[in-house]
């Protein structure tokens, strides 16, 4: 501690003490806040290092919470968790392949129509089978009523002079066949191997019958107005003479009776219907009656309404 100088007035030492008081209180003040500061930057580290662990933290499990969320609204819609559509509810109405006719080692796309008459909607594994061998597989929601499945392109070799094929579902790490509405085989013909029934006459010697176009007058309709069907069918067997029928799955839509079906393609007029559109997967075949006996008849494309004022053009 320093001094006051001797025979300094009283006025100079009240200011010397001061200022060294001043001074201690400053040496004593800086050296006391090193500490405080030196904590106060490793909590700002510590809540640093803490808020990068919530973040990445945050990047793993906000992602988990969305996906879960989606999962659960999949398993809200589909019913996931106990199976409620049992394989006796499912029936294969269609199988088709595409090419049609295929070649050998052309690759091929296999299609089918399944119809589910529970009032269920679920997800479920389906695979096309030649005997034991699987040639496609995938998953595909199946909702009540008939649903269009496309299976993943295959690599399959027809190679033998028939094939034929069935479905085969997974329920619940269950599988089990679905039944069919007709024997699908695939018949090799000069072109390759087709599932089609057309050129495949019957053994009362009827057709081969092809719808080359059905229309609808007036196209665009309206629901409630009165529609006029008129189809190009071919016939590429023997002329006969029977019924003709337009239906939308089992409802009758048209028909004309008694018509006589001369080889070539022929035009036939419908009577007025009043047919009422109301679904938005309305697709129309054409039936033959020949002797009380139907016969179905190909087509060159699929006739569905669409409802942007329920037409029939492409």
């Amino acid at each position: 501690m320093r001094r006051a100088k001797a025979g300094a007035s009283p006025a100079d030492s009240l200011a010397f003490n001061c200022t060294s008081v001043a001074h201690r209180a400053e040496v004593s003040v800086s050296g006391g806040k090193k500490p405080v500061l030196e904590k106060f930057e490793k909590g700002e580290q510590v809540m640093k290092r803490w808020g990068m662990i919530v973040m990445i933290g945050c990047l793993f499990v906000v992602p988990s919470l969305a996906q879960a969320q989606v999962d659960k609204l999949l398993d809200q819609i589909f019913e996931r968790g106990e199976s409620r559509i049992r394989p006796e509810d499912l029936r294969v109405l269609q199988l088709e392949i595409s090419p049609d006719p295929v070649r050998e080692g052309q690759r091929v796309v296999f299609r089918a129509t399944i119809s589910n008459g529970s009032r269920h909607s679920e997800r479920v594994t389906l695979a096309i089978k030649d005997k034991d061998e699987i040639i496609s597989k995938g998953d595909a929601p199946l909702r009540p009523g008939d649903n269009q499945v496309s299976f993943p392109e295959s690599s399959y070799r027809f190679s033998r002079s028939d094939h034929c094929f069935t479905v085969e579902v997974d329920i619940q790490r269950t599988r089990s066949p679905i039944d069919t509405s007709r024997e699908f085989c695939a018949k090799r013909t000069n072109l390759g191997w087709t599932l089609s029934d057309r050129g495949v006459v019957s053994d009362r010697g009827v057709g081969p019958l092809y719808v080359e176009e059905l229309e609808i007058y007036p196209d665009p309709a309206t629901p409630g107005q009165e529609i006029r069907f008129k189809i190009r069918l071919r016939n590429d067997g023997r002329p006969i003479r029977g019924l003709v029928r337009i239906q939308d799955r089992d409802q009758l839509v048209a028909q004309v009776e008694n018509i006589s079906i001369p080889q070539g393609s022929t035009e036939f007029q419908f009577p007025q219907s009043r047919y009422v559109f109301q679904r938005f997967d309305t697709c129309f075949t054409v039936l033959v009656d020949f002797e009380r006996t139907p016969y179905p008849v190909d087509a060159s494309r699929k006739f569905c309404a669409r409802p942007m004022g329920w037409t029939l053009r492409p």
